[in-house]
């Protein structure tokens, strides 16, 4: 039988990494004047919002390559948790039009990254003594 948890796993850090990038670089290219806007509607001080670079640019960009993956997941894990908190609580009851649970993306996202935290980034990494 086909057994391969090294490819597994990069498969699921390229797709967890380049699905997450995409979103950084739009804010990279868009500014990031809607997440201000969130975070200071909740209270929280404004410069949280930037925090979304390394959530969505950095963290990923590590995931991709293997370096320093699990804690690069733990980032973007906690990036999701932010991103429910602020603009996701709201449907955690709702369905999309087509059926789906509306916050299912940021879900996926979260459990994904935490799936690469708690199994680390297997053999096709750049060397870190944080990735297994």
């Amino acid at each position: 039988m086909f057994k391969s948890d090294d490819l597994a796993k990069l498969i699921l850090r390229l797709a967890i990494g380049f699905l997450i990038l995409f979103h950084g670089l739009t804010k990279i290219m868009n500014g990031i004047d809607p997440v201000i806007s969130m975070v200071s509607a909740k209270g929280l001080p404004s410069f949280i919002a930037y925090g979304v670079y390394a959530g969505e640019v950095i963290a990923p960009i590590l995931v991709i390559i293997g370096l320093y993956t699990r804690p690069a997941a733990l980032v973007i894990a906690i990036n999701m948790l932010f991103a429910f908190f602020l603009t996701h609580m709201g449907q955690l009851s709702t369905f999309n039009r087509a059926g789906g649970w509306t916050p299912e993306l940021p879900a996926l996202f979260l459990i994904g990254a935490l799936v690469i935290f708690l199994g680390g980034a297997g053999k096709y990494c750049l060397n870190s003594p944080y990735n297994n």
